[in-house]
């Protein structure tokens, strides 16, 4: 096929760039400059077992894979489970996730001979590909080595859509080669199924299935501990570029002896936040100091991993971060399955569907720019049967939509039925 054989010459091309990309990103986050050789399909590691693999690209999608991994697991004991990433923070929380029970390590680039390594080192008998990554060579692979592969958890913006079909003979291709796709929202089914998915089924989104452990609880205390029990706390989770000083400044008018909880979405990011408060004679504290919050620390920059939880369950308001610039959000539902009301700024069209139920039920308030945060807020903070209310409706909504593990497990169960003559 020409637009294949395009892309997959556009890769080779852009190799040199993106060994620099991983020096570059190196710099800064050295988990870059580990394990290279595994994205270009060169693995020590294997499992003795049939593999169950399942492709969570970073920190989102793999927290979103804990409920199937789980489910997987329980269903199929005798099957090993092999969860792939694209980025060292992916890879990190797939150890604080699951420990030693996943094998976890790079999927390689997207090209032919690098995706054929992979498959016929770990031999995998399904695969599923979380949430929107479509690459072309892979799942074409896939298919001449007789390995089903879905799209699970799937969810596809209209922006991301017109990108789509800006190249859509290669999206037609992919899609259509697909074992099934489990969609989050029949939207998301329509537009792929535009675009050349088949058999593409309503599911429901995963991340409704995940809620906090006891170790998240107990985090939780001790976090609320270091606070102070009578101190308001706001949380700004899950921060992007630019967006630590538009929180700031939307503040002014908020009571005092307000702590505000700042957690950038990217550890990379934690140094450059803590020289940003610096310069703006901001006083701070570092989550990593685990020392009690003296009441002139106006901030404590949280630059910890795996413990967002317990900062939603430690705060009284929680804002998502990237949804005050167009970046498309993060994942508010970990706010409501906590039980704490949630703001978000106007940009969440990468969490539209869940947004859109959050702010219906009102778990959630949805502000166009920095003066409503600022005002909304103050509101809640000054409202602590608002806060209940909201908080309320946050678990309830997250019980009410629940069951899309169930459902995506049901979806596989024809690839990993028993087959005669199987030795996978």
């Amino acid at each position: 096929m020409l637009w294949r054989a395009g892309y997959t010459l556009l890769l080779h091309a852009l190799l040199p760039f993106a060994l620099l990309r991983l020096l570059w990103r190196g710099r800064r986050q050295p988990g870059y400059l580990r394990h290279v050789g595994e994205r270009f399909g060169c693995y020590s590691t294997r499992l003795d077992r049939p593999i169950i693999w399942l492709h969570a690209v970073s920190v989102g999608e793999t927290r979103a894979a804990e409920p199937l991994v789980k489910a997987l697991e329980s269903a199929h004991p005798d099957h090993g489970i092999l969860l792939t990433h694209m980025t060292p923070t992916g890879r990190e929380t797939g150890q604080q996730a699951f420990g030693e029970r996943v094998l976890r390590c790079y999927l390689p680039y997207d090209l032919p001979w690098a995706v054929d390594a992979f498959l016929r080192h770990f031999r995998p008998r399904v695969g599923v590909l979380l949430e929107t990554e479509l690459w072309p060579n892979l799942i074409r692979g896939c298919r001449q080595h007789g390995t089903p592969l879905y799209l699970a958890n799937a969810r596809l913006s209209e922006r991301s859509a017109r990108g789509y079909r800006r190249v859509a003979g290669l999206a037609r291709d992919a899609l259509g080669a697909l074992a099934g796709v489990g969609a989050q929202t029949a939207a998301d089914a329509r537009r792929l199924e535009s675009l050349g998915a088949r058999r593409a089924q309503v599911t429901g989104n995963l991340k409704f299935d995940r809620g906090p452990k006891p170790e998240d609880h107990a985090r939780a205390q001790h976090l609320r501990s270091l606070f102070g029990p009578e101190r308001p706390v706001f949380l700004a989770a899950s921060t992007r570029d630019g967006e630590e000083e538009l929180v700031l400044a939307a503040l002014r008018g908020t009571p005092a002896k307000l702590l505000t909880v700042i957690v950038p979405r990217h550890p990379q990011r934690f140094d450059a936040v803590a020289q940003s408060l610096a310069r703006s004679g901001i006083k701070f504290q570092r989550r990593s100091e685990d020392r009690p919050i003296a009441p002139e620390i106006a901030v404590l920059l949280g630059d910890s991993m795996g413990e967002l939880f317990g900062y939603y369950g430690a705060c009284d308001v929680a804002f998502i971060g990237g949804s005050l610039l167009p970046l498309g959000g993060q994942n508010l539902l970990e706010a409501c399955a906590v039980g704490k009301p949630v703001i978000v700024g106007p940009h969440m069209f990468n969490f539209e569907e869940a947004t859109r139920l959050a702010v219906e039920a009102g778990a959630a308030i949805q502000v166009a720019d920095l003066a409503e945060l600022g005002a909304a807020l103050a509101e809640l903070l000054r409202d602590a049967s608002r806060r209940e209310q909201m908080g309320k409706a946050g678990l309830e909504l997250m019980r009410q939509h629940q069951g899309a593990t169930l459902r995506t497990l049901a979806l596989l169960e024809a690839a990993l039925k028993p087959s005669r003559g199987d030795s996978r």
